[in-house]
């Protein structure tokens, strides 16, 4: 089992979304967060507005996969939030050491889906 932590840019999150789907890859958590990388918080424009700063919106993808599932989800995340511009964003994998389904009690593999 894996665990991936992707941060991408927020208007390619729905590019991502639907090539996640598309492999069949459902079970995606969502959280809007600041931060910053080689871009070192310059100012950029989103959604025609400039936004200055030593923080930059991003969103951050939480997956927890299968051993099968890794190379699709990490493929269809690099696809679909690639502009080929500064600032796109970072996919992390971590071993995963233990999922449990509250509701059924399920363990690891069986948990995850």
């Amino acid at each position: 089992m894996k665990y991936i932590i992707a941060i991408i840019q927020p208007d390619r999150l729905q590019d991502v979304l639907d090539l996640l789907e598309q492999k069949e890859i459902h079970l995606v958590t969502v959280t809007n967060v600041l931060g910053r990388g080689r871009q070192k918080g310059l100012s950029e424009v989103y959604r025609s507005h400039k936004e200055a700063g030593c923080l930059l919106r991003k969103v951050k993808l939480e997956i927890a996969v299968n051993e099968q599932f890794v190379k699709p989800t990490v493929e269809a995340i690099t696809k679909a939030a690639r502009t080929e511009k500064i600032g796109d964003g970072k996919i992390f994998v971590l071993d995963l050491a233990q999922c449990i389904r509250i509701r059924t009690g399920e363990l690891d593999a069986a948990a995850i889906g």
